[in-house]
């Protein structure tokens, strides 16, 4: 029996123009684990995306404020489920690796678990990995494992898997393709237990265009590293700072010094007031960043204790029933549902909406 029958297993879907591949992805998911519901998640889309969806027996909502970050952070906040699976809407991932990358969580009990893309050998002089992206995607590692010790093999991969206690403790903040590198630098900062899963890399399907922008998403996410860089690792960031400030005021109070002890004349006060200023500056961002860290600690503590609220992916474990026919879910109908069951073994729902099974979470930006 496949773990899309023992538990709420929730696949999300963000697409935005992915008519040529929906479908495909959508067949699929249900095919390599049956009793998943696979949830498609239109972000402003101008094609027949929501159609072929539907068609392919997804389920279909929206998230009208356009970006991939919007669709993950809505996502997450509506579907409830036991295990959460993120992946492109493009068909450049292999859906047939989603059972491995879920008995993989299950049975070592994690709540994070990534696919390291992997280029296709016959496929290899393709596109799937332009050498702009490919270049981009190997320096954004370095940094993230330099800065917080691990990049979990790629942490730009789309094709993710979550725990619940994960998803529920996640804040989502960022807006657009920054999303992926919040999410690995969040399981680093609260050592969430993760682990990664090499999986197969192909071009997109024809006709579809892809909606990263190399040059200027790129700096969006090196961005977002800087910022959870000031977030997570205060003391670091802005003790960087506090040295360049003290190199730098060195540097200016040199020759004065120099010419004191050459002639035993006094430097003007003029002289050195850009060193001290410089001196002031690099002492007031010291401790900036150790009263930042002490919120850090405090901040993590509070996560800490909300991770825990949920349970483990092991103790959530019930035979479900057949997954839900297609349909969409339009903002009347999520208003006027009745509330989901209560009960401990209660079916997955969205939006209040119950569900027999679990959601996927293509994502196609």
């Amino acid at each position: 029996m496949s773990n899309g029958s023992h538990y709420r297993v929730a696949a999300i879907v963000p697409c935005h123009n992915e008519e040529t591949a929906v479908a495909k992805v959508v067949t699929d998911l249900r095919a390599a684990v049956p009793g998943m519901t696979v949830y498609v998640y239109d972000n402003c889309s101008t094609d027949r995306t929501v159609e072929r969806a539907l068609a392919a027996g997804a389920v279909v909502c929206s998230e009208p404020l356009k970006g991939k970050g919007n669709v993950v952070r809505r996502a997450f906040a509506d579907i409830d489920a036991d295990i959460y699976l993120l992946i492109d809407g493009d068909d450049s991932y292999d859906a047939a690796a989603a059972p491995r990358m879920i008995a993989k969580l299950v049975q070592e009990n994690l709540d994070h678990v990534v696919g390291v893309r992997r280029e296709v050998e016959d496929l290899r002089n393709g596109t799937a990995y332009r050498p702009a992206h490919a270049a981009g995607n190997l320096v954004l590692n370095k940094i993230v494992c330099m800065i917080f010790g691990d990049s979990m093999g790629d942490m730009l991969s789309g094709y993710r898997v979550f725990s619940r206690r994960y998803v529920k403790s996640f804040p989502a903040v960022s807006r657009e393709f920054e999303i992926e590198t919040e999410l690995t630098v969040h399981s680093l900062a609260l050592r969430i237990p993760s682990a990664s899963v090499p999986i197969d890399f192909r071009d997109r399907a024809e006709g579809s265009e892809s909606k990263l922008r190399t040059y200027r998403d790129g700096w969006r996410i090196l961005g977002m590293i800087m910022s959870l860089t000031r977030h997570e690792r205060p003391v670091m960031f802005f003790g960087i700072f506090a040295v360049m400030c003290a190199f730098l005021s060195g540097l200016l109070a040199t020759p004065s010094m120099v010419r004191y002890m050459d002639s035993g004349v006094p430097p003007h006060a003029h002289a050195l007031l850009g060193p001290s200023f410089l001196v002031v500056l690099g002492f007031l961002s010291m401790l900036a960043g150790m009263v930042l860290d002490g919120m850090r600690k405090a901040r993590h503590e509070l996560s800490r204790l909300h991770y825990m609220k949920h349970g483990a992916v092991r103790d959530t474990s019930y035979v479900v029933q057949q997954p839900i026919p297609a349909m969409r879910l339009s903002p009347e109908r999520t208003s006027s549902a009745a509330p989901a069951p209560t009960s401990a073994k209660a079916p997955p729902s969205v939006s209040g909406v119950p569900l027999n099974a679990a959601s996927v979470i293509a994502t196609g930006l």
